[in-house]
């Protein structure tokens, strides 16, 4: 056994390096899969809670409408205001012991963070739909656009790069809080730590480690999405167009004596 720090950081690295890197495959998945239907359902919820609703509606259509808005706004406000934690424990064995369905590992992993993200997105969508001009919906609708051909064709397109960096932000904070779904058996990087300083009675090195993991997967993920803002941001100098004729020639034609002749 090695003495010194990092000696024991290398003989970790050399015994469970593939642990380690497996570890950070399953998180790197959880958090991508759980991410990208945590927005789908994110995007879903929050278009439907933006639908507008009258007094000239249909009576039918009112009450529907405020009832599944009741069950929207009461799924957001439980699953941001409990911890992922205590849900995964509620989900995963409670489904089992009132409704007798055994989830699968994968399948309770991806549930709990996707429904989870879904949560939080369904807010951001929400106010990224309002923040949009008002102008821009009364538009789509005054050419015949109804509310969710709207939403996909003029004001999600632009309310999308308003919320970009809190999709960010939610990817990030999956890839860190896929630990706690350790609690169910999930092998993600924090199990396997736990593993490998349990095994090694080496907790300080083997965690010093997967912080190290945590963060470069972080940081990279970060980097890629500042990346991909600044693409949805556009150039920021533009060039006219000179290539059309009538735009080339528009304001700059002098009138030559002859015309002024042919005018007198």
């Amino acid at each position: 056994m090695p003495e010194t720090f990092f000696g024991k950081i290398l003989m970790l690295l050399e015994e469970y390096g593939t642990s380690f890197v497996r570890g950070a495959g399953v998180t790197m998945l959880i958090a991508l899969v759980g991410t990208f239907i945590g927005c789908i359902i994110g995007f879903a919820v929050g278009i439907v809670q933006t639908i507008p609703v009258s007094k000239k509606d249909n009576i039918v259509k009112r009450i529907v409408l405020k009832v599944v808005n009741f069950i929207l706004a009461a799924y957001v406000e439980i699953f941001r205001g409990t911890p992922m934690m205590a849900q995964a424990m509620f989900i995963y064995f409670g489904s089992a012991a009132v409704f007798n369905i055994n989830m699968s590992m994968w399948f309770a992993a991806f549930f709990i963070v996707s429904i989870n993200t879904g949560a939080y997105m369904a807010e951001t969508v929400r106010g990224g739909i309002l923040s949009i001009d008002p102008g821009q919906t009364e538009g789509a609708k005054a050419i015949g656009m109804n509310h969710v051909q709207t939403m996909v064709h003029v004001i999600m397109p632009q309310a999308l790069r308003n919320i970009m960096p809190q999709i960010g932000n939610n990817l990030i904070i999956n890839i860190k809080d896929t630990c706690v779904l350790s609690i169910i058996g999930t092998v993600e990087l924090f199990y396997t730590t736990k593993g490998v300083a349990g095994a090694k009675y080496l907790y300080f090195e083997a965690f010093a480690i997967a912080m190290v993991i945590y963060f470069i997967l972080t940081f990279t993920c970060s980097r890629i999405l500042r990346f991909w803002e600044s693409k949805l941001d556009g150039p920021d100098n533009y060039d006219l167009a000179t290539t059309d004729t009538l735009a080339h020639t528009s304001g700059m034609y002098s009138y030559s004596k002859t015309d002024s002749k042919e005018d007198e």
